[in-house]
């Protein structure tokens, strides 16, 4: 009888240890954020880009992001993508309108 109890009570405490673990690790995860590496040189359609992200750490870049959810990283400092950047803002702003 008593060996019963301490098993009842030992599978017991390993439930809730077990589900507070779970729980724990699968709400403390952080979303995985991507970030740039490599820079293309390609310069991209502009039509085709619906948003952007600027990031400075581990490198100065901007992330665009295509229609179809591709993310490509180039450099902040070219013309074209400081034109492209303008237009993304502008058509969110009208938006909002």
């Amino acid at each position: 009888m008593k060996l019963h109890t301490t098993a009842i009570l030992l599978l017991f405490w390993l439930g809730i240890f077990t589900v507070h673990t779970v729980r724990g690790n699968a709400s403390s995860q952080v979303m995985r954020k991507f970030r740039c590496v490599n820079l293309s040189t390609k310069q991209l359609n502009i039509q085709n880009l619906i948003n952007y992200e600027r990031q400075r750490v581990p490198i100065d870049a901007v992330m665009f992001i295509t229609a179809r959810g591709i993310r490509i990283c180039v450099s902040p400092d070219q013309k074209w993508v400081q034109t492209a950047i303008k237009r993304i803002d502008d058509r969110r702003a009208a938006k909002r309108k």
